[in-house]
C-alpha cells in the first residue's frame, strides 16, 4: 500500500483522504501486518470494491462491517466470497430472500462481482482483517476512510439506493440524505438476526422499483 492502487475514478474522489495522518498510519499498519502475518483478503483485492464498480456508475451501495477471516473466502467485496468457497450462512440468506423476494431462482455463484460490475458498490467499513480474528482491523482508520467514500456519494450523486442490513449499517448510513436517496434498512440476514426482519424485507425489488423509477436500468440480481 505504498501508492494506493484504486480506480474507477475514486483515486481522484478520495484524493484528501490519501493526504491525511491517518491514512498514513493505517497504510503503515497494513502493510506491517501483511509481512508478519496472514491477512485477508489478498494485497491486490483491497479496493476490489472500487476497482469493479466505478465512482460514476454506482447505483446501489450494500455496507457490511469485517472482510471474511477464514481461509480463502475474502474477496474484496462485502458478503462475497471466492467461487470456488461454499457460500457463508449470511451470503446463503441473502439468496434465500432475493428468491423470495423476486419469485424465481436466480445465480448463487458467491462471487457476486456480477452485482458490483452493474453498479452495486459492495463496501466493507474495514478492508482488511488478520486471519482468524474478526475485527482485528478495526479502529485503525478505515471506518474513516470508507466513510468517506460515502458521503462522496452522499453529497455527489443522486437518486443512489443505499442497503443497510443490521444496526453497524444503520450507524454508518445514518448521515445520508434521505431527501434525495433511498435508504433500505434492516435487519442483519446473519442466522442470529435474519428472522428478525431480513427475511421479507424485500430489498431487491424496492431496489429496481427505484432506479426503473429515476430511469435506470434494474440491476439483474
Amino acid at each position: 500500500m505504498a501508492e494506493v492502487q484504486i480506480g474507477g475514478g475514486w483515486k481522484e474522489k478520495l484524493s484528501d483522504e490519501f493526504a491525511q495522518e491517518y491514512f498514513k498510519d493505517l497504510s503503515a499498519f497494513v502493510r506491517g501486518e501483511y509481512k508478519h502475518t496472514t491477512v485477508y483478503p489478498h494485497p491486490k483485492q483491497v479496493f476490489r470494491a472500487f476497482d469493479e464498480c466505478p465512482f460514476e456508475k454506482v447505483k446501489v451501495v450494500i455496507l457490511g462491517q469485517d472482510p471474511y477471516h477464514g481461509p480463502e473466502q475474502a474477496n474484496g467485496l462485502c458478503f462475497s466470497v471466492n467461487s470456488d468457497v461454499s457460500a457463508p450462512p449470511s451470503l446463503q440468506n441473502i439468496f434465500k430472500e432475493l428468491e423470495s423476494d423476486v419469485g424465481h431462482p436466480v445465480s448463487r455463484a458467491t462471487d457476486l462481482v456480477r452485482w458490483s460490475r452493474q453498479g452495486v458498490l459492495l463496501l466493507n467499513a474495514t478492508l482488511t482483517v488478520n486471519a482468524g480474528k474478526a475485527g482485528s482491523h478495526q479502529g485503525r482508520g478505515w471506518e474513516r476512510f470508507t466513510d468517506a467514500a460515502v458521503k462522496k456519494l452522499n453529497d455527489e450523486r443522486e437518486h443512489l439506493v443505499f442497503i443497510l442490513w443490521g444496526n453497524y449499517a444503520k450507524q454508518k448510513g445514518a448521515h445520508i440524505d434521505r431527501s434525495k436517496h433511498l435508504v433500505i434498512e434492516s435487519a442483519h440476514p446473519s442466522p442470529f438476526s435474519a428472522y428478525s426482519g431480513f427475511f421479507g424485507s424485500k430489498p431487491f425489488s424496492k431496489t429496481n422499483e427505484y432506479l426503473v423509477r429515476h430511469g435506470q436500468p434494474p440491476i439483474e440480481w
